[in-house]
């Protein structure tokens, strides 16, 4: 804006500045409804859920603490069963905190092996149909 010289020109500047704060102030609330939409509790917990399945790596860290976890119980509880004994059950925890550390620590080459396992038997076993 240049300078003002009339009366015509300061009512121009007027109805400009005027028609500029109403198309902030539009933008300044549908930002706000927008802000206010996305933090509410349960779309929070939709987009929470939403990262977390698009996340590959993240699913696959899951799976294998997970699957750590699982093994890691089922082998202190092979070892140690119903028995009262102290010093077998400690060596059942040491034993699953192991099992687990070493699972989910190596989820990917145990997972890779065991798919190539089962590929090996179910082909063998699909490649010769006649034999038992």
């Amino acid at each position: 804006m240049g300078n003002i010289n009339c009366a015509a020109d300061v009512k121009n500047a007027i109805q400009l500045l005027e028609a500029e704060q109403a198309v902030k102030e539009k933008l300044l609330k549908d930002q706000f409804h927008l802000t206010y939409e996305s933090l509410k509790p349960v779309n929070l917990l939709k987009s929470t859920i939403k990262e977390i399945s698009s996340s590959p790596y993240l699913i696959d860290n899951i799976i294998g603490t997970a699957t750590g976890l699982a093994t890691g119980y089922i082998s202190r509880k092979i070892v140690v069963g119903a028995s009262g004994n102290l010093f077998r059950k400690l060596f059942g925890v040491i034993l699953q905190f192991g099992v687990t550390n070493l699972v989910a620590s190596h989820s990917d080459g145990i997972r890779s092996f065991t798919q190539s396992l089962f590929q090996h038997i179910f082909h063998k076993r699909n490649a010769n149909p006649e034999k038992p």
